[in-house]
């Protein structure tokens, strides 16, 4: 048996739980608003406002922190890596306050969680995050020399999904070919080729399927034209791809629930949005199956836009010949979090080391 403490800060929120084994003990989300982070200029200045308001709130609920066995986080923008549980060290620590690949509140999860592990003389981990990066060198090339694709993905929940999904027809993840698409405020779709990533979009800045608020794959040359245009700076074209496309590009609003709302009141612009964002998936899922050479287990759909029964019989009446497919709504980071440190207690896997530098390999040549 064993008791995890996990942490996974958010833009404006810090959620937390307490689990014992599987079992949620407590969990809660950690509110924080625009007047209290406005006197921190950067992340990282924030870090002892959010760990205080934790340990605050795990006093009030009375959870005695000398049973935890470990605290494991959410990771950051940290060097490509392969998917797995890391111990935080202090080369990943150097990593996450410089914000080797961005600055994002994700990178105070796992400093948080080393100083709350420090104190208890006990073990801080992260697990799968966003940079895990499992890329074939096919997928890498792009068509222009100079840019290659990128790994940005929501990776722990599609690897824990894949995993949820191995137990139920009594296989490892390892031994399996699956397509996963998470579908939340950004969109991505990987395949899964025996327990690796193989090909996945970048659902951050680049490809793929449009979503509630990014635009996706959008035809380069009309980009260039709006870039050079000298209507836009920098950072409003960023917008509109990063924040400002997809559905609120389109209708206003990034919120499906309110999008479908709209189509039963008989908006026709809004149903051919939506049913265009549902044919992006799609699209992005059968060309996931030629990567797999149409050798494929099982398609599983992910994230909060999964509990949308109209964009789910919609994706899945375009798929289904592929694969058989499994819906699996929400996101569940922290049950995810737990049970990637729960393999590693149990002796079910090592912890990996993060490295100082990423080695060239055949699988990882060529990173940023």
């Amino acid at each position: 048996m064993y008791r995890i403490l996990v942490i996974n800060p958010g833009s404006t929120s810090t959620k937390i739980g307490v689990f014992h084994d599987e079992v949620p003990l407590f969990e809660e989300t950690i509110r924080h608003n625009q007047e209290e982070l406005a006197p921190f200029e950067t992340i990282n200045d924030q870090y002892d406002f959010r760990k205080q308001k934790i340990v605050e709130l795990l006093h009030r609920e009375g959870i005695n922190l000398s049973k935890i066995d470990a605290v494991c986080a959410r990771g950051g923008l940290l060097r490509p890596i392969e998917g797995g549980t890391y111990t935080v060290n202090e080369a990943m620590l150097e990593d996450l306050k410089v914000g080797y690949a961005g600055q994002h509140a994700s990178n105070l999860g796992g400093i948080i969680a080393h100083h709350i592990a420090q104190s208890l003389n006990i073990k801080a981990y992260i697990v799968d995050p966003v940079v895990v990066d499992e890329l074939s060198d096919l997928a890498r090339v792009s068509g222009l020399p100079g840019i290659e694709r990128t790994s940005i993905f929501h990776a722990l929940n599609q690897k824990a999904v894949a995993r949820r999904y191995a137990k139920t027809v009594h296989k490892k993840y390892e031994d399996l070919n699956l397509i996963i698409a998470h579908m939340g405020g950004g969109i991505t779709v990987g395949a899964h080729n025996h327990g690796k990533v193989v090909d996945v979009n970048n659902g951050l800045h680049g490809d793929g399927p449009f979503s509630p608020e990014r635009a996706g794959t959008v035809p380069a040359g009309d980009l260039v034209r709006i870039c050079f245009s000298g209507e836009y700076y920098r950072e409003e074209v960023m917008k509109m791809l990063v924040g400002q496309g997809g559905l609120y590009g389109h209708l206003g609003t990034n919120d499906a629930v309110k999008v479908i709302e709209m189509i039963r009141q008989g908006n026709e612009k809004a149903r051919l949005i939506f049913e265009a964002m549902s044919y992006g998936v799609a699209k992005e899922i059968g060309s996931a199956s030629t990567v797999l050479k149409g050798k494929v287990d099982a398609i599983l759909l992910t994230g909060g836009l999964a509990y949308g029964k109209e964009l789910v019989a919609d994706i899945t009446e375009r798929i289904s010949w592929i694969a058989d497919v499994s819906v699996y709504p929400g996101e569940n980071e922290l049950q995810a979090l737990t049970e990637g440190a729960l393999r590693v207690l149990r002796g079910e896997e090592r912890a990996k080391k993060y490295p100082k530098e990423i080695e060239v390999n055949t699988n990882f040549s060529k990173r940023r």
